[in-house]
């Protein structure tokens, strides 16, 4: 497994490099989110190469982390794709922030996403490599969760990017579908899907060290780089707007509105 540890690591760490000599020629940050989420493919397929142990479990897991790893990075490919010209709001902040070293500090910002890649791909490498000769049924839950969630995340990601793609509602709150009933669905099945890899793992040896996968992307959605700053940012950009929808909206888990002064 640790020889697996490392070439991940390793293939990560370049991929981050390559990514960062883009993003300083082209004064955007932002393309770091598509190769995070491209990240893992590569890990997927590493798993599949390189993975000990029940062939079926191994097929299992490096698909379902290959298809969610393309899935988020082909759309976060088109989003960001879509303005390279202009950067996203959070990483110009940090641009301003970290001026007049920025392009040096978001080297190492860089890197670190490509050692966090690693760090969560820990349900994959106890999964991959649990000699478990039989699979069990929290396995296959872990596997019903993720899938569940998925679809859930592609849904809101979709209503999202149609609501957006309206010219008319530039400058409002998306509130339809699940957005209505969450301020950030596609982070709740976000955070849903790490969840099902978690229970996948669980059963492996030393697999309660799956949990840090999950319990890390809960904070950093939670408290750090996820709801926070975007919200920050749509304050920023929608103000009066965003402030009622936070008044009325469950701000993480889909829960129905609320009423009242």
């Amino acid at each position: 497994m640790i020889t697996t540890v490392v070439g991940c690591t390793a293939a990560c760490c370049l991929v981050m490099l390559l990514v960062w000599i883009w993003a300083y020629r082209i004064q955007n940050a932002g393309v770091v989110d598509i190769f995070w989420a491209f990240n893992f493919s590569i890990i997927a397929i590493i798993l599949l190469l390189t993975g000990r142990g029940l062939p079926a479990r191994i097929l299992m897991v490096s698909s379902i982390v290959f298809i969610w790893s393309m899935r988020l990075g082909i759309y976060l490919l088109i989003r960001v794709g879509s303005h390279l010209s202009q950067e996203e709001g959070r990483y110009k902040k940090l641009r301003e922030e970290w001026a007049p070293n920025a392009n040096l500090k978001f080297f190492f910002f860089f890197q670190m996403q490509a050692l966090s890649n690693v760090y969560l791909a820990i349900p994959f490498f106890l999964a991959c490599f649990n000699p478990a000769p039989e699979m069990n049924m929290l396995e296959y839950i872990g596997a019903a969760v993720w899938a569940i969630s998925l679809v859930g995340e592609g849904i809101a990601d979709a209503q999202l990017k149609n609501f957006k793609s309206n010219p008319e509602n530039k400058g409002k709150v998306c509130n339809a579908g699940l957005w209505n009933y969450s301020r950030h669905p596609n982070y709740f099945f976000e955070s849903m899907i790490w969840v099902g890899y978690f229970i996948t793992a669980v059963t492996a040896p030393y697999g309660w060290l799956a949990i840090l996968a999950p319990a890390t992307i809960l904070f950093l959605v939670l408290r750090l780089t996820g709801i926070p700053m975007t919200e920050e940012q749509a304050i920023r950009s929608k103000g009066d707007a965003y402030r009622e929808y936070q008044r009325t909206t469950s701000a993480f888990i889909p829960w129905f509105k609320k009423s009242g002064l």
